[in-house]
């Protein structure tokens, strides 16, 4: 059976492309939709179905355009309440493709709605099962997206309609059935997730802690709930615009390609409440920016932490890129619904370094430097890594401020006293030390190569890396 997957490694997003005889479907796709478009093209197929297994949190689905550009039906599984034209499936309606068939399994839990496909081939033979967010590689989905969007559901509820779902359609199932999930390892819509993204689901009855045969309800709850992180807080804005329906991404693309500059770009940024976002990589930003600027780079997880980081999603922004590099910037931020850019500038950094506008930056000190400063200046040393990280091993004697936490907890962090920031390489450090900056911080430096960098020194890492008496 001709199933591709087609994987967006920054989003950790899986989407799924099948064909046979001139029609296609596309299952979970992300909001640029001219990729899939142009699959079906290679195949001389016509797109027939947009099949979403729920309502997505973690990014902002691409079934509206790929219905407005192809015409292709949208499909939900039962209890979806899309604002727009849309099939509600029934349990167990089948589908055709060619000869194929989609059959729809509704497996709440995840959310209400989530649906899983079975994919039957042309000769009546069960292939694989297309699951979204109901059943990763190595882990099930999260259960407390729903709540934030429905209020008398509680992850409790959703944890036991997730454990009937996985008892009662999923593992019944055949052994030989492949697992195309949602997501893979780095998505926040799991814990535990592998770094592959696909396999069996008989491995998957033996290897994936949710699966267990001997797992009772109450068990299940427990295990799935214990370590949960609170989600992005763009998750639940993204929710509600694949509910009630968005703008076009080629009309969101078309607004946000406006090149300025540098007198343009300041004179917009004196007179607007826009956030000035620079995406070069940490190392040139610490060199030098423009005041004022959040350094969230393009070399990392972009789009999941602007949706951390930049509560309110209507927020109007102003991009500094590398030159060309802007509609790259553009399109994931659209992907999370960050739809209001406003401008970017034009000639990249270069062009404002080349004026005599004013600049700023941030200093960034080795590996080395930092020891000596350990030993000898008893510095306060902050660690924004995940507590998970931090807990694992740390730096004796320094504080864990999480990157999400840090608007938050800016009363932890002196203004009068000197500090050293860090995290595991150095991208989310650098975010920090940006945001710092922001707020009127100037006595602080940022360690280049992070605690990675720390930890291979020739330096006892017993002196100040302390695994085993966690503070």
């Amino acid at each position: 059976m001709k199933v591709e997957q087609i994987y967006t490694g920054c989003l950790a997003h899986a989407a799924y492309y099948i064909e046979n005889k001139g029609e296609a479907a596309i299952f979970d796709p992300l909001r640029e939709v001219a990729p899939y478009i142009k699959r079906a093209e290679k195949d001389n197929a016509q797109i027939k179905y947009v099949f979403e297994t729920h309502f997505h949190a973690d990014f902002v689905s691409g079934h509206l355009d790929l219905h407005q550009k192809t015409g292709a039906q949208i499909v939900f599984g039962p209890g979806a309440k899309p604002n727009y034209e849309a099939i509600t499936a029934q349990d167990g309606q089948f589908f055709s493709i060619g000869d194929y068939q989609v059959k729809v399994i509704h497996t709440p839990g995840h959310t209400m709605e989530s649906t899983t496909y079975l994919l039957i081939d042309e000769a009546g033979k069960e292939h694989g099962i297309i699951t979204g967010d109901t059943l990763f590689i190595g882990d099930v989905g999260r259960p407390d997206l729903a709540q934030h969007v429905v209020s008398e559901l509680t992850e409790e509820k959703l944890a036991g309609h997730l454990y009937d779902s996985l008892r009662n359609k999923i593992m019944p199932l055949s052994d030989t059935l492949i697992v195309y999930p949602n997501h893979g390892a780095g998505s926040a819509c799991g814990k535990k997730m592998s770094k592959e993204t696909t396999d069996t689901l008989g491995n998957q009855k033996k290897t994936n802690y949710a699966l267990r045969a001997d797992m009772s309800k109450d068990e299940f709850i427990k295990e799935l709930l214990d370590g949960l992180t609170t989600p992005p807080g763009y998750f639940p804005k993204n929710v509600l615009m694949n509910i009630q329906g968005y703008e076009s991404f080629d009309k969101v693309k078309h607004n946000a390609e406006n090149p300025l500059t540098p007198d343009e770009f300041e004179a917009v940024a004196n007179v607007s409440q826009a956030l000035i976002l620079d995406t070069r990589n940490a190392n040139d930003f610490a060199k030098a920016f423009i005041p004022n600027s959040i350094n969230i780079g393009l070399d990392g997880n972009y789009a999941p932490w602007v949706g951390e980081l930049i509560t309110n999603i209507e927020q109007e922004i102003l991009l500094v890129t590398e030159e060309g590099k802007q509609e790259e910037a553009i399109t994931r931020l659209a992907r999370v619904g960050y739809d209001h850019v406003i401008g970017y500038l034009k000639g990249g950094f270069t062009s404002w370094k080349n004026t005599e506008k004013e600049i700023d930056s941030i200093e960034r000190i080795s590996c080395e430097a930092f020891e000596r400063m350990y030993n000898e200046n008893r510095l306060l040393f902050i660690d924004v890594r995940k507590k998970s990280e931090f807990d694992a091993e740390h730096v004796e004697g320094s504080i864990n401020i999480p990157l999400n936490q840090l608007s938050e907890r800016l009363a932890e962090i002196p203004k009068d006293r000197s500090f050293i920031l860090f995290c595991g390489g150095g991208y989310r450090s650098m975010i920090a030390a940006s945001m710092l900056k922001q707020r009127g911080y100037e006595s602080f430096a940022d360690v280049l190569g992070g605690f990675k960098s720390i930890k291979e020194t020739q330096v006892k890492i017993s002196q100040y890396v302390c695994p085993s008496t966690l503070l």
